[in-house]
């Protein structure tokens, strides 16, 4: 006997409350193994790719690409026990629907996820379990934290999926027919992220028109009515509907928009995030340092030929990465961190290497864990597979935290040097500028020489400006004459 069974959308680590469902591996009436790849889901860290925990036919998919769920939110319903052939056919009854299983991951969706009867004034409320960050496919630990009693009439809504062959031709992706975007006794429909944002921007929910699913009003609908841009809510839901990343108004006499809005979300989300809180709670410093790199380009050369390297890509940020871990090696205090909670300074004996790497989702700052560990050859090789990674969109949160100290590789943008941001929780960042000809004076003599820009931030509050001139003088040494790297280690 089959049995149809909800995925919820787990919590992929780090106490993360929703993502964005990015891709579908599966169609509807496709069988599907135990641990088989289902969906790409793109959290505020990184794209992660979700394996399914049932063994079955996909009965339906019950959100669509491009929409942000919260966890806990079915995303999908597999028929356990039948075969392809089988999934269309009609059953002799209604099949029963497990979600209350281990394998379903996460607990079924909180309160606010799901419509809900208005609470009696001064009714007490049953202590809800509260989600607890895990790691995928291990399920959610239970707390006993309660929940505030509900006001009367501030029920929530979400979405339904329609059968296959809905009114947009999606099998099983079709929202709901729109209904008025109001609750009984004049409550708004919308959740509560988006309440949020309402109160915290000064909207009024009463005056929007919801373009979501249901009527139900949306994070767009909200930014659009702080713009000003009347209308602009209702063309966004049409392009949400539609699959599109953003709104565009068309410009006059023009067949390309004049504007494009596109949501913040994701990755880009929290590093804005991120960075705004770094940059205002740390004072940065920035000291630049203009070296001759001759030498380290020439050596960087001989290690591509040696067999150690073999199949590994060898560029210069090998050699600057060596060099930083050297001098963190030799100033700890350049690897540490503020912990503004305990007024503690936490001085760290291992090494995190962050690299800064540019996506199209956005920056990200995976890091090498305990770098300082690692043989040159195995430090090119971590490098190699961290920025393919991040460039296919796959570091995974776990990369993504945890980071001590940090390179930007400026230089490939056809850059001299910058002033770079700290990645938060860190203490200096290294900026690394491009490796171009240049005159200088070598032995007395003017000559054409290999030259590069260096620039460092720093947290002042941890580091001085004499150690941060230390740490920056020394990394320029090393990459001036690399064999000072074999001295100093």
């Amino acid at each position: 006997m089959s049995e149809l069974r909800q995925f919820k959308l787990p919590d992929v680590g780090e106490g993360l409350t929703e993502a964005d469902i990015v891709k579908w591996h599966v169609q509807v009436g496709e069988t599907v193994k135990v641990n088989q790849i289902i969906v790409d889901i793109e959290t505020a860290k990184a794209v992660v790719e979700l394996p399914s925990p049932h063994a079955g036919v996909v009965s339906s998919l019950l959100v669509a690409e491009g929409a942000t769920v919260d966890v806990g939110t079915p995303i999908i319903s597999i028929e356990v026990g039948a075969t392809s052939g089988e999934a269309g056919a009609p059953a002799a009854g209604p099949l029963p629907l497990q979600t209350s299983t281990a394998a379903d991951l996460v607990p079924p969706p909180p309160p606010e996820a799901v419509t809900e009867t208005a609470a009696e004034p001064g009714a007490a409320q049953a202590p809800q379990p509260e989600r607890q960050a895990v790691l995928v496919g291990y399920g959610v630990k239970l707390g006993a934290t309660t929940r505030r009693a509900r006001k009367p009439g501030a029920g929530r809504g979400r979405s339904h999926p329609v059968p296959p062959g809905g009114a947009n031709g999606s099998a099983g992706l079709a929202t709901a027919a729109p209904a008025a975007p109001a609750q009984p006794g004049g409550a708004s429909l919308a959740k509560p992220p988006v309440r949020k944002l309402a109160r915290d921007l000064g909207v009024d929910l009463g005056t929007l028109t919801g373009t979501g699913p249901g009527g139900s009003i949306t994070r767009d609908d909200v930014e659009a009515a702080t713009a000003g841009a009347a209308g602009t809510a209702g063309a966004a839901g049409t392009a949400g509907a539609a699959g599109t990343s953003g709104t565009a108004v068309a410009s006059p006499g023009s067949a390309l928009p004049r504007e494009e809005r596109i949501p913040i979300r994701g990755v880009r989300k929290h590093t804005a995030a991120a960075m705004t809180a770094s940059a205002f709670t740390a004072p940065h410093v920035t000291m630049f340092l203009q070296i001759d790199i001759t030498q380290t380009m020439a050596a960087t050369a001989r290690l591509r030929e040696l067999p150690d390297f073999e199949g590994i890509k060898v560029s210069p940020l090998l050699l600057v990465a060596k060099a930083l871990l050297v001098a963190a090696a030799r100033h700890p205090m350049i690897n540490s961190a503020w912990d503004e909670a305990a007024q503690e300074i936490v001085v760290r004996r291992y090494v995190n290497l962050g690299i800064a790497a540019a996506t199209d989702r956005g920056l990200v700052v995976p890091s090498i864990k305990d770098a300082q560990a690692l043989s040159l050859p195995d430090l090119a090789r971590a490098l190699q597979d961290l920025a393919a990674a991040a460039r296919a969109g796959r570091s995974t949160p776990a990369d993504l935290a945890g980071g001590t100290i940090s390179i930007t590789n400026v230089g490939v943008f056809g850059v001299d040097t910058g002033t770079p941001i700290l990645p938060p929780g860190q203490t200096a960042i290294l900026a690394f500028g491009q490796v171009k000809d240049a005159p200088w004076v070598d032995q007395g003599e003017l000559a054409v020489r290999k030259v590069c820009t260096l620039g460092m931030s720093f947290d002042h509050r941890v580091v001085d400006g004499d150690l941060g001139a230390a740490v920056l003088r020394d990394v320029g040494a090393m990459l001036t004459d690399p064999l000072r790297m074999l001295a100093w280690a």
